[in-house]
């Protein structure tokens, strides 16, 4: 017996050192059926993967699924063609359940199988299959200390909405093609088929036009600042424009085509008649001022906001829409556009028009009486179709934010409805297609905590309010409704880990909205999804937002004239420790049970968040004038 202990002794060591999970299912965005059966299936080095022989997009699929688990297991899977413990397969005749995009996966002891009519189905089969494994497989590096388990789980699911989008704005501040490509692999995870590319503005023009090659070697640049965006300082007198970077043609096809490996559409913004100045920087004649002296904006305040909508321009960034260069312009820019993205879409832009250089302009009042444009939305509309007919020419559609339809409709054009849902409303009932992206709702650049350790930002969306709205807003007519996608502007976002940061959680509740059935709506289940996929991307090395553990902090006044602090959470289970006395509060400290009455003489409130005897929040700190300011009548 001796000669066999110290072997038997190895077995329970190794198994004691792995871990091994209790299989709950956590999948975002939520499946439309899953069945749950009892039991695993355990992934080990001889598991295969098989795809029937001549379906490419299988293989595909098949490929990317082999890379990852290698990536976290070192576990080869061999890609075969007939007998594969997980077999990929397209449907030899259609299941009109599944649509173009949905799938179905059966997990058993000893197999697994993914269907679906096309590609795509295959592909979200496979993230889903993804995520039914432990949190480790995101892991960059092997771990060998996993058990690779998934549970059995028959699944059918396809999505609410085919248009489920992701906005990247990289004028304001440039990411490099590499990170374009990791943020189209982490939208992927979550079935977006999207990726709006905001590719000019005022800050910057990132898409290489080999006819106008000012537009990057001039409007692709600006003088580097660090600091808030709107507060910074101007150009220097000949100070170098060193900020900044462009995507040159074949960056943009090789983009194109990871994104389409990843059954994402690329939807081009070529941001035009407002929010020109980047083009303008290089081709000042193409405004009515033709001021020689505009230059990329570097972040400083150009512009004065009265509420309402309503703002003054003290820089010219409007091109002139009774000028043909213009046009002339936009065909040549548009027409490379249209040839290197394969989507059926251009967005122009269309937002945030400043029409005042127009309407002190002689020549363009003297157009405007010519061709009885009565006012500067009637002329918009005048830009906007020709604009349409452009893009039309190069057998593309267009696209435009809801400005587009002040002054008249542009027929055929798609509205996406930014300023609320008011114009997507509108935008159905003229028969016109919709995307709805509502701010502050789906602009991942809002604050979404508490506003002391938040970037500041004009307004704010909790995750619970962004998981709660439903994109189907009243009196809307759903037949034209193409889905949504959520916003990620970048003017107070200058690196990667910050675009993450506001990116997720709140995507992970737009994208259930798009692509999950409303009626399974629930919001503590959703939290303790989202949290099992903090975990994830610890592993894969992705930043995210603790945000949901911080408190709603409210303050009253009593009748004795002491502050009154009142805190909720969005979720359940927080516990909250305080202090008053200037320490730093932590589960030693006063734990929160009913509203706190402040002392006159206090100075300095502190509060952090615990769940399940862990700090998970950040420390909010709050002085005595911070307080006051927050008091609301009771």
């Amino acid at each position: 017996m001796k000669n066999y202990f110290p072997t038997f002794l190895l077995i329970v060591v190794t198994l004691a050192c792995v871990k091994t999970y209790s299989q709950e299912i956590n999948i975002i965005p939520q499946p439309m059926q899953v069945q749950r059966g009892n039991g695993t299936f355990t992934l080990t080095r001889s598991t295969t993967i098989g795809i029937p022989a001549k379906q490419a997009e299988a293989a595909k699929v098949a490929a990317y699924l082999a890379n990852q688990i290698k990536s976290a297991s070192g576990y080869e899977l061999k890609i075969v063609e007939t007998g594969g413990t997980i077999e990929f397969s397209l449907n030899s005749k259609t299941d009109v359940r599944l649509g173009k995009e949905g799938y179905t996966l059966e997990v058993s002891s000893t197999s697994v199988k993914v269907n679906a009519n096309t590609g795509a189905g295959l592909f979200y089969g496979m993230q889903t299959l993804l995520q039914l494994l432990p949190v480790e497989i995101e892991s960059k590096t092997v771990r060998d200390d996993v058990l690779w388990v998934i549970p059995i789980v028959s699944i059918t699911d396809n999505p609410r909405f085919a248009w489920r989008g992701i906005m990247l704005d990289v004028s304001r501040h440039f990411f490099p093609k590499e990170y374009i490509k990791e943020y189209i692999d982490q939208i992927a995870r979550y079935k977006f088929n999207r990726f709006h590319w905001h590719l000019t503005d005022d800050n910057g023009w990132r898409i290489e036009i080999k006819s106008y090659p000012k537009l990057t070697e001039v409007g692709a640049w600006r003088v580097p600042r660090t600091g808030t965006f709107g507060s910074n300082t101007p150009p220097k007198p000949g100070e170098a424009a060193t900020y900044g970077g462009f995507y040159t043609q074949d960056d943009i096809r090789e983009i194109v085509q990871y994104a389409k490996d990843r059954y994402i559409e690329i939807l081009p913004e070529i941001d035009v008649p407002g929010h020109s100045m980047a083009a303008l920087a290089a081709y000042p004649d193409l405004c009515v001022t033709k001021d020689a002296s505009i230059q990329v904006n570097p972040g400083t305040a150009f512009s004065t906001w009265f509420g309402g909508g309503k703002f003054e321009m003290h820089i010219d960034n409007t091109l002139n829409p009774t000028d043909e260069k213009v046009y002339q312009f936009l065909d040549k820019v548009f027409g490379e556009v249209a040839s290197l993205f394969p989507f059926e879409y251009i967005h122009m832009g269309g937002d945030e028009c400043y029409k005042g250089y127009w309407e002190r302009d002689p020549n363009v009042q003297a157009f405007m009486k010519k061709n009885k444009i009565n006012d500067g939305h009637e002329l918009q509309a005048y830009f906007n179709n020709r604009v349409n007919k452009i893009i039309n020419s190069k057998k593309k559609k267009m696209i435009g934010w809801d400005e587009i339809l002040e002054g008249g409709t542009v027929q055929g054009a798609a509205v996406m409805s930014w300023r609320g849902v008011k114009g997507g409303v509108e935008a159905s009932h003229k028969k016109l297609p919709v995307v709805m992206s509502p701010a502050p709702i789906y602009y991942l650049d809002m604050g979404q905590g508490e506003p002391t350790v938040e970037t500041p930002i004009y307004d704010y969306a909790r995750l619970n309010r962004v998981y709660s709205f439903d994109i189907l807003a009243p009196g809307i007519d759903s037949t034209y409704v193409l889905g949504g996608q959520g916003n990620l502007w970048t003017e107070q976002i200058p690196t990667a880990p910050q675009a993450e940061y506001m990116t997720y959680p709140r995507a992970f509740a737009i994208a259930e909205t798009l692509w999950s059935n409303p009626k399974h709506k629930n919001w503590e289940n959703f939290v303790k999804r989202v949290e099992n996929h903090f975990d994830r991307f610890e592993y894969a090395g992705i930043h995210y937002s603790t945000s949901v553990y911080d408190p709603v902090i409210r303050v009253t006044k009593n009748s004795s004239g002491n502050l009154v602090i009142n805190m909720t959470t969005e979720i359940e289970g927080i516990e909250l420790y305080y202090t008053l006395d200037n320490a730093w509060p932590m589960h030693y400290y006063n734990k929160y049970t009913e509203p706190i009455v402040v002392p006159e003489d206090v100075d300095i409130f502190r509060v952090v968040s615990y769940r399940n005897g862990k700090a998970v929040g950040k420390v909010i700190t709050l002085t005595a004038d911070q307080l006051n300011k927050r008091i609301r009548e009771e």
